[in-house]
């Protein structure tokens, strides 16, 4: 490959990773093509995208863009692939679910909202991460808790208010 060619990865690369907030970093290597086309049709049904890298490529990469990410370095050794998403958790679960039938990918590291995660007995946790979108729903449900409970108590009592003036109509 030449140094022009490099040069183009390294800047694709590197305006990749300015642009996420999220990416995770894989070992793919000892997947066969059919392996690799799954795992490939998983991530894009998930809105992930998969990318096989070199090493060396990926490092300048990572030193040229705006993260601080040395201590992604150390991981950089073997096959290396890099999984982009917009949502912190769904790498972490496209490769649970992968690995209930096989050994591989197994998780290198993850960058996930200026946060870094070495090694694969991160995967439980980073697979357990909300999105934002799910912490939302979340505290939009704490927010209506309280309007509901007084709108279920206020027609709680109206119907026991009625039912005890019927009650005492009926009486005299």
């Amino acid at each position: 490959m030449r140094r022009e060619e490099k040069n183009v990865i390294i800047d694709n690369l590197t305006t990749d990773l300015n642009a996420t907030k999220h990416f995770y970093l894989a070992d793919t290597s000892e997947l066969n093509a059919e392996e690799t086309s799954d795992l490939r049709r998983k991530c894009f049904e998930s809105e992930v995208r998969l990318l096989v890298v070199k090493n060396t490529l990926l490092r300048k990469a990572l030193e040229k863009s705006e993260g601080e990410y040395e201590e992604l370095y150390e991981v950089l050794k073997d096959s290396t692939s890099i999984m982009f998403c917009e949502t912190g958790n769904v790498p972490a679960k496209v490769i649970k679910e992968f690995r209930k039938t096989l050994e591989k990918p197994i998780l290198k590291a993850a960058y996930v909202e200026e946060s870094i995660y070495i090694g694969d007995n991160q995967l439980d946790s980073l697979s357990s991460i909300k999105s934002k979108n799910e912490l939302l729903a979340d505290l939009l449900t704490l927010l209506m808790s309280p309007a509901t409970n007084l709108a279920s108590a206020l027609s709680s009592s109206s119907n026991k208010l009625a039912g005890a003036l019927k009650t005492m109509s009926e009486k005299e």
